[in-house]
């Protein structure tokens, strides 16, 4: 399957250390962001919590930036996985629970 080749072309050796947990913590939180806004559409977004409206901030940009690359932008996987961590940036540190924590000082908020 594509996730099982995904899996056996990522990491140190082929990519990059931090490819296969980014991968899991954009997804996961991308996947959190869906339930938020089923909320906010029920109770309104002004009425989320500090943390679920950073959520919504993330789910904004990882469609503008991440998931809506352009056709023409020829971007590298360092930079794609540069974008990510950049994007990720966007919620606090404590709701990183995919990522380690040497990953995280290494590439957070930078």
């Amino acid at each position: 399957s594509l996730s099982r080749l995904m899996k056996d072309g990522i990491g140190a050796e082929y990519t990059r250390a931090d490819h296969a947990h980014l991968s899991d913590q954009l997804y996961a939180a991308y996947a959190h962001v869906q339930d938020i806004r089923s909320l906010a559409s029920v109770i309104g977004e002004e009425e989320l919590t500090p943390v679920d409206r950073a959520y919504m901030e993330y789910g904004r940009t990882f469609e503008e930036q991440f998931i809506g690359q352009e056709e023409a932008e020829n971007r590298t996987i360092a930079e794609t996985l540069d974008i990510g961590w950049r994007i990720l940036s966007k919620l606090p540190r404590e709701e990183l629970t995919r990522v380690s924590d040497a990953e995280i000082r290494e590439h957070y908020g930078k």
